[in-house]
């Protein structure tokens, strides 16, 4: 969790573009890991086979995403069941996938799951590239998927092992 005293104020930081972009935690900007090779596959991998699989929905990164009054985190993949009313994600998306970099911190992470869960996200995944774990995150569990499939709780989107992890 975030600790400090804050930073900007939540409307100077939803008018700031940050390269990369940071996530807003009570006042205080957290940077996110990204770029890595893995994490990035995977993260593609997921876009490009939801999109692919489901054109009805609206798969994206990169989206800041409103997880508490205080607090907009930046989901590495949300799908959408229509596009947002704003510039950012105010309501819960259907489904956010979390793909964790070596240098996250795992508590953070749950952390973030969480939040995820208690806006309303009724589909929470966790997808690690290195170990290529497949978990799915239903309070107050992070339950892991042994199959080769993991799905959405309605089963409308599944996604394969194969797809999400593939060279």
């Amino acid at each position: 969790m975030a600790t400090g005293t804050p930073v900007v104020s939540l409307e100077e930081y939803l008018r700031t573009s940050y390269d990369p972009d940071v996530e807003f935690v009570d006042g205080v900007l957290v940077e996110r890991s990204v770029g890595e090779w893995l994490h990035s596959r995977v993260q593609s991998n997921i876009l490009l086979e939801l999109s692919g699989k489901y054109p009805h929905l609206k798969v994206v990164v990169g989206l800041r995403s409103k997880t508490a009054p205080t607090r907009y985190r930046i989901p590495d993949v949300c799908v959408l069941l229509a596009p947002p009313q704003s510039d950012y994600l105010l309501d819960a998306a259907f489904l956010v996938v979390e793909v964790p970099s070596e240098d996250d911190v795992m508590s953070i992470v749950i952390e973030k799951l969480k939040e995820y869960a208690t806006k309303g996200v009724p589909n929470v995944w966790l997808i690690d590239p290195r170990t290529q774990m497949m978990s799915v995150y239903r309070p107050p569990a992070l339950i892991e998927i042994e199959g080769d499939t993991i799905a959405s709780a309605d089963n409308t989107i599944e996604l394969s092992r194969t797809e999400i992890f593939a060279e």
